[in-house]
């Protein structure tokens, strides 16, 4: 069954100071949460959608990896030691249990299902219980990127309207970029990974279009000429460069970045927001489109 996009890990070291950037954005940010193995996060949602803005505040707690079991908290920290940016792509989990069972059997991976609960708060500062169970892959020539699926036990305590309502005018997600020096040795794992079997490709790289969002992955020169900023160092392999948004009116985002004093362009009727100031990873706001 295709998987929607469900979130996507920015990874910070100053979790605060990233929560009042995307503030400054126009975005909604919520307040923040702890895991009990490290990690504090603060959430942007958007509707099916959202960035999660994660630190290592307790390093003390971080598990190591181990063969088969896959560490959160350690691969942040790993992620982290060498810079800030885009660490995970996560799609949305229709079974924890059949997605690792999909991922052996494709060859993508082969780690136990991971289950965890956590508070969250409301917009109302009052607190509910959230759960969720993932499911972990792997692509070899993209070890800077965690992939897996989130499958919520209590959805209806994690979205919620008032979060998702952005002055930036941001209404969806998009999709998200991979940049690659070869796009194509990452077919087999983005179609195994998504459950989309129709991937196309371009002279620009490869891309899926999900229930929820496209995966694109670009090579280094397309790359640069959708998002008129420099493509991540890909030195240690394919990288997870930036989100595209959808806003209802271009303009409106733009008097939101401005009011916020938010360095941005524009480039190819997209406004962007280059990875050197925002925390390592690129936002690009597209507009909606019709029909």
């Amino acid at each position: 069954m295709p998987r929607g996009l469900d979130h996507i890990v920015h990874v910070v070291r100053d979790l605060d100071a990233a929560g009042e950037f995307y503030r400054r954005a126009g975005f909604t940010v919520g307040a923040r949460n702890r895991h009990p193995w490290g990690t504090h996060n603060r959430i942007v949602q958007v509707p099916g959608f959202f960035v999660e803005l994660l630190d290592v505040a307790e390093p003390e707690l971080i598990d190591p990896q181990r063969p088969g079991r896959f560490s959160f908290g350690a691969f942040a920290r790993d992620f982290l030691a060498r810079r800030e940016g885009l660490a995970m792509l996560v799609l949305e989990g229709h079974g924890a249990a059949g997605d690792a069972d999909a991922f052996r059997a494709a060859g993508i991976g082969d780690f136990k299902v991971f289950d965890f609960e956590r508070e969250a708060k409301r917009p109302d500062g009052s607190t509910a219980n959230v759960a969720f169970s993932l499911a972990f892959a792997a692509d070899a020539k993209a070890p800077d990127i965690g992939y897996f699926t989130c499958q919520q036990h209590h959805p209806e305590n994690f979205w919620n309207p008032a979060f998702q309502r952005h002055p930036n005018g941001v209404t969806g997600i998009a999709g998200v970029i991979l940049v690659s020096d070869r796009p194509e040795d990452h077919r087999h794992f983005v179609a195994a990974y998504s459950g989309v079997n129709d991937v196309t490709s371009s002279p620009s790289g490869i891309a899926v279009t999900t229930p929820r969002g496209e995966i694109r992955v670009m090579n280094p020169p397309a790359y640069r000429m959708l998002a008129g900023t420099g493509a991540p160092d890909l030195a240690r392999g394919a990288r997870l460069a930036a989100i595209r948004f959808a806003v209802r009116d271009m303009p409106e985002a733009l008097a939101a970045l401005g009011h916020g004093g938010i360095p941005a362009i524009e480039h190819g009727g997209r406004v962007i927001i280059p990875s050197g100031a925002a925390n390592g990873a690129t936002l690009i706001f597209e507009a909606v489109k019709q029909g």
